[in-house]
């Protein structure tokens, strides 16, 4: 009896891009996903609030929710019944470095999609009652964060971390900045940084690249391209101790971080691994050596947030106050230990199987494709095949990693915000030796 012998298929199929750039310098990218019925489509600003002068901090986001409230031709009624009746699902959102306009819908329906989120971008009214009405809501947003100690505790990192920068400041704005706009301040932003120049459009999904352009090329083609100069320079760091007494939690939150490489750093991939080991799921040494073993939190994790010209790699812990220093030396103790001690060959392998399956996991969904060509077209100028970054990932030794934290984990550069009841307790930055 012969026996059947299982060969492996290629892990990727080749990916089906295409790029074209409009004579007034908008970026139209796709990549056809033929096995599915749904297109998503994104408009992409390549400026976000760090692109913010300090009186107009949170007017990216404040337009971001404006467009959405009528057009030279629809109602927000109109265009929240329009896509309803199509089955689509529209959303948007304000990051650091951009502004994301974006739609899911079937195939069949990507004319009336692109009409409607062109008309979106292209045509904004900013009603002065519509400004007013939004403004509460955007108060009433940034009182909910407040009230949010996960997000207060990394708000309040961040704005010390690159204080008096940019980068620093709150997505939202402030409650002074935002009740300072009105119509002829969002028009004056948006006449700026929604120029063809600026844009990015990218689409996934089951269509044709060349009837996608078509239907961009018909709404943007008249754009006028504008002077870009908005991009403000790399922010200095600073890594101080701040404690922050808020007597109404229960429990302490802290956030400890580092200076980390840009997003396109050459040795990117060991920073992915070196965080994934150290906070990056159930497995990693923090969450196992200090809830597991310890039991001195609920949760703590590491992220790393990496923009294009500099970056920052934080732990967030939540514990009890008693019990702050504890792990505060722990978290300097894994840094140590990660310095200054090889990396198991099982543990690294069990990091780059994590991050390779979040990876291909990420990428099943058209809208995860749409928003994966935009952001490797405005930080790389070019698409990694993913075969291409398992390869990267595959390729990171142990001595790599360890070399890497040796870069990032200095005593002198580590920043620490503690935000509770605290009680009378002290950190400074001698106790953060290690």
């Amino acid at each position: 009896m012969e026996t059947a012998v299982l060969t492996r298929p290629p892990l990727t199929e080749p990916r089906n891009i295409k790029r074209e750039v409009l004579p007034n310098g908008l970026i139209v990218l796709s990549e056809e996903m033929a096995h599915i019925r749904s297109i998503a489509i994104g408009i992409w600003m390549k400026t976000g609030s760090r692109d913010e002068s300090p009186e107009l901090n949170g007017i990216s986001h404040f337009t971001e929710h404006m467009v959405f409230k009528g057009t030279k031709t629809r109602t927000a009624r109109d265009i929240a019944r329009q896509v309803d009746s199509i089955g689509g699902n529209m959303d948007a959102f304000t990051g650091k470095e951009t502004i994301c306009f974006n739609i899911k819908v079937l195939d069949e329906h990507l004319p009336i999609a692109v009409d409607i989120l062109s008309d979106l971008v292209l045509n904004p009214t900013f009603d002065p009652k519509d400004i007013t009405r939004e403004k509460g809501v955007i108060l009433e947003e940034i009182k909910m964060d407040e009230d949010n100690p996960d997000y207060l505790v990394h708000e309040i990192f961040t704005q010390n971390f690159w204080k008096d920068h940019p980068l620093g400041k709150p997505i939202l704005g402030t409650k002074e900045t935002v009740r300072s706009f009105e119509q002829e301040k969002l028009f004056k932003y948006y006449r700026q940084h929604f120029a063809p120049n600026n844009i990015i459009i990218s689409a996934a999904g089951n269509l044709n690249h060349h009837a996608f352009v078509d239907l961009i090329k018909e709404r943007f083609a008249t754009l006028q391209r504008m002077p870009n100069g908005f991009h403000v320079p790399a922010p200095a760091v600073t890594a101080r101790v701040i404690m922050r007494n808020k007597k109404s939690l229960e429990q302490v939150q802290i956030c400890v971080g580092v200076p980390s490489h840009p997003i396109a750093h050459e040795n990117r991939h060991a920073s992915y691994i070196l965080n994934t080991l150290l906070g990056g799921g159930m497995s990693s040494r923090l969450f196992q050596k200090i809830r597991e073993e310890q039991g001195l939190v609920y949760s703590i994790y590491s992220d790393l947030n990496p923009y294009r010209d500099t970056g920052c790699m934080a732990i967030y812990a939540g514990t009890s106050v008693e019990s702050v220093r504890q792990v505060v030396d722990h978290i300097l103790a894994e840094f140590l230990e990660l310095k200054s001690a090889p990396i198991p060959a099982d543990e690294l392998r069990r990091a780059k199987d994590q991050l390779k399956g979040g990876l291909m996991l990420s990428l099943e969904s058209s809208t995860s494709r749409m928003s994966n060509l935009a952001r490797q077209e405005m930080y790389f100028e070019r698409f990694f095949s993913l075969d291409e970054t398992i390869d990267q990932i595959e390729s990171v030794t142990g001595e790599e990693v360890c070399e890497m934290a040796n870069a990032l984990f200095h005593p002198d550069k580590v920043a620490v915000t503690v935000l509770g009841n605290l009680d009378g307790l002290k950190l400074t930055k001698e106790n953060l030796v290690f």
